[in-house]
């Protein structure tokens, strides 16, 4: 990039794909950041509330810290639903295999990197959510998903049976749109669907400073459907770069000069405006080849028109700035 207040290009590195001309753009897959949202821990609520027993503090492999469901905090919880589901242990002091369900399920839970909301709740304490939910024995565990409950299992469940019983709960909370997650923890980054072969191919050949290759694997992909547009902007971007490497300040310097100076003098005019572009300074351009468009015909004047589109496709057709010098080459041509 060039330095703030300074009209010199740095040289572009192949490797580092940043400012102006980003090559790896095409391989981008945009994914929004799900919303987070921490679960208030057993033990931490209002003044007065009665800790909760909770398992060990979360880590990997280790149990993570349920929530002690009670009447006042009940509805953040089927709140919490909605964004990610919530697994509840259901157990009682009169039933140490009850106790037992609900400490190891922690660690089940916390193997999901935060994807599962935990939470546990007394009967004996919280006698109508048993009776709401019809449970008649202990352990019990329900899940809630967008605020409605889904019974998982009775009694003691083995490790497998608890896994394959929370991966089909994720599944289902997918396909409601629900995914979230809790404490924190960052969601695990959705798969990245692969890039066509040719595409892979000319990203491999950026990451390694080959242009000649990437140009040769871009033009073969546009070979073979014309309507890659990924391909032709990359392809245009990485035309930039070959005619930009290597040009140091001394370069740069006799180039602005000679285009001060013959500003009717095509080749000038296009390094000073690829140089321009590479530096970011895409506005200034796309004014200087527009204004050479309308001072000019003939051949140069179709030259520096195919240039300028050519610099739109490294830009990008969506940019305001390509909209709006897309309207000033009209009024130059016509």
């Amino acid at each position: 990039m060039s330095v703030p207040g300074s009209r010199q290009p740095s040289p572009l590195p192949p490797a580092s794909l940043r400012g102006a001309v980003d090559l790896s753009a095409f391989k981008a897959r945009a994914t929004a950041a799900p919303p987070q949202h921490t679960a208030r821990p057993a033990g931490a609520g209002t003044p007065g509330e009665t800790p909760a027993a909770t398992a060990p503090e979360a880590g990997p492999g280790a149990a993570t810290v349920p929530v002690e469901v009670d009447e006042a905090n009940f509805p953040e919880l089927v709140q919490l639903s909605s964004q990610a589901p919530v697994v509840v242990a259901l157990w009682a002091q009169y039933s140490p295999e009850s106790q037992r369900v609900r400490d190891e399920l922690g660690a089940d839970v916390a193997a999901y990197g935060g994807r599962l909301a935990y939470a546990t709740a007394d009967i004996e304490a919280f006698p109508q959510l048993a009776q709401a939910l019809g449970v008649q024995a202990v352990p019990t565990v329900i899940a809630f998903l967008k605020g409605q409950p889904i019974p998982l299992f009775q009694g003691a469940a083995a490790p497998a049976q608890t896994r394959q019983l929370f991966d089909e709960l994720l599944r289902v909370a997918e396909a409601n749109g629900v995914t979230g997650t809790v404490d924190g923890a960052p969601a695990p980054p959705p798969s990245e669907p692969p890039l066509p072969p040719l595409h892979q191919e000319a990203f491999d050949a950026l990451e390694r400073g080959d242009l000649g290759a990437a140009d040769a694997a871009l033009t073969k992909a546009l070979a073979e459907n014309p309507a890659d547009h990924e391909a032709k902007a990359a392809l245009a971007q990485v035309h930039l770069m070959v005619r930009t490497q290597g040009l140091g300040q001394e370069e740069a310097d006799r180039a602005r000069e000679a285009a001060a100076q013959s500003p009717d003098e095509l080749d000038p005019q296009l390094v000073v405006a690829d140089l321009d572009a590479a530096g970011g300074h895409v506005e200034d351009a796309f004014a200087r080849l527009v204004g050479f468009i309308g001072r000019n015909f003939g051949p140069e004047r179709e030259a520096a028109r195919v240039r300028l589109l050519e610099l739109f496709e490294v830009v990008g057709p969506t940019d305001p700035r390509v909209s709006s010098a897309r309207q000033q080459l009209a009024r130059a041509l016509f």
